[in-house]
């Protein structure tokens, strides 16, 4: 995963959970489940960048890179 795939995952989940939380806050309901989305669109994101990942690594250990 690159370095500004991190830093934008981390961003909108950072965003989520900062929605999530005035939405708690102020009783507004659409808010806080647009916070709750914006974090499990960055842990997917994350989640696919992770499987690249491995099978990258995978794919250099199987060719001797």
């Amino acid at each position: 995963m690159g370095f500004s795939d991190k830093v934008g995952n981390k961003a909108e989940d950072l965003s989520g959970k900062a929605k999530e939380a005035a939405g708690d806050v102020t009783g507004d309901e659409q808010l806080k489940s647009e916070g709750k989305g914006d974090q499990l669109s960055a842990a997917v994101k994350d989640g696919v960048e992770n499987v690249k990942d491995a099978a990258s690594n995978i794919k250099d250990k199987l060719t001797g890179k």
